[in-house]
């Protein structure tokens, strides 16, 4: 990172701050699909942060396994996840 300009700068204050809160987000957020695609979006930002470090290996580890994989295993249990029943859906 020789010569850093300040577009840099703000690029990496932008994108910290992104991933802090998009972090902050994922971890509040009472919908959980809201929060699955958030953590999604929080790994692609992440491997945009490690190709930034200029770690390009750990950058597409972090999203194949971080935003992809993961991701999707998320998905797949949300789907699975059993959905509260009311009065009207029983039949009664």
């Amino acid at each position: 990172m020789v010569g850093m300009t300040l577009v840099s700068w703000a690029f990496d204050i932008a994108l910290g701050a992104a991933l802090l809160w998009l972090a902050w987000r994922c971890l509040f957020t009472r919908n959980l699909f809201e929060s699955v695609v958030l953590f999604v979006a929080f790994g692609l930002l992440m491997a945009i942060a490690w190709m930034r470090l200029e770690a390009p290996d750990v950058a597409m580890a972090e999203a194949a396994i971080g935003a992809g994989l993961t991701g999707a295993l998320l998905m797949s249990a949300l789907a699975r996840l059993e959905r509260p029943r009311t009065g009207q859906e029983e039949g009664r």
